[in-house]
């Protein structure tokens, strides 16, 4: 899997209806709602993309539209990994709405989303193999539960040796799809269906949005650095001769 989202929403109700019904939103209006929920922050024009391409942005960039009923924001700063601790001038920008926040990264299987409601969390998990449950509030929306029932088991991967047994019940991945089609009308990978949202179709306008003191970038710098760093070197496997994947060295190469 390559799925990879960072989405927050606040709709008036269910999302679904004004994202299917999106029309091309204002620039000003638009930089007007990311300047509220970046403050202090430096914004400026960047490059406009869809929801198709854009719905995963690289570092300081915003991509976001205001709709009727809906305001939809693409960016790796607003998803966390306890969405619990959503920032306070995230809550009152939505205050009366529904906020939807979704976040997949598929190569730590990562998986959270939640929703609140008037501003009171209805529910919110965070989970994935290396780091377990990380949140899990409130009870399990319709789509989850055959999840949670064990309908869903990770099996072994055919040929990989040394597996050991996946430490969740499911797959976040899997679960995270169907968290997006549920709360947000589309998926990632899979087959789409007649009523998706046609992200392609989806206009976002394009920002860059940057600490304007630096610290922000440093911090972050500072982390792949030492992200990097302890890093092991990367292994390589080939299919063997007997239909196993088997471990090779650069030399063999």
């Amino acid at each position: 899997m390559g799925a990879k989202t960072a989405l927050l929403a606040f709709a008036e109700g269910d999302i679904r209806p004004a994202l299917l019904g999106a029309t091309r939103s204002e620039r000003a209006e638009t930089e007007a709602l990311v300047r509220q929920v970046h403050p202090g922050y430096a914004v400026a024009s960047a490059e406009d993309g869809t929801l198709w391409d854009c719905v995963y942005p690289p570092d300081d960039v915003t991509y976001a539209t205001a709709l009727a009923g809906a305001e939809l924001f693409c960016d790796r700063r607003l998803v966390l990994d306890r969405p619990s601790e959503l920032p306070e001038h995230l809550l009152k920008a939505g205050a009366g709405r529904r906020i939807i926040m979704h976040a997949m990264h598929s190569v730590v299987d990562w998986l959270a989303f939640a929703v609140w409601e008037d501003g009171a969390l209805v529910r919110s998990l965070s989970l994935s193999p290396d780091g377990g449950i990380q949140e899990n509030i409130g009870e399990p929306y319709d789509f989850e539960l055959p999840y949670w029932a064990g309908e869903h088991p990770v099996g072994r991967v055919p040929g990989w040796p040394n597996q050991d047994p996946y430490p969740l019940p499911f797959h976040p991945l899997e679960l995270g799809e169907d968290a997006l089609h549920a709360l947000f009308g589309f998926v990632i990978e899979g087959a789409p269906d007649p009523g998706h949202i046609d992200t392609a179709g989806l206009h976002l306008h394009g920002f860059r949005v940057t600490d304007p003191s630096g610290r922000e970038q440093a911090e972050r710098a500072a982390m792949y650095a030492e992200a990097r760093r302890t890093m092991g070197p990367p292994r390589i496997f080939r299919m063997g001769p007997d239909g196993t994947m088997q471990e090779v060295s650069f030399d063999s190469l």
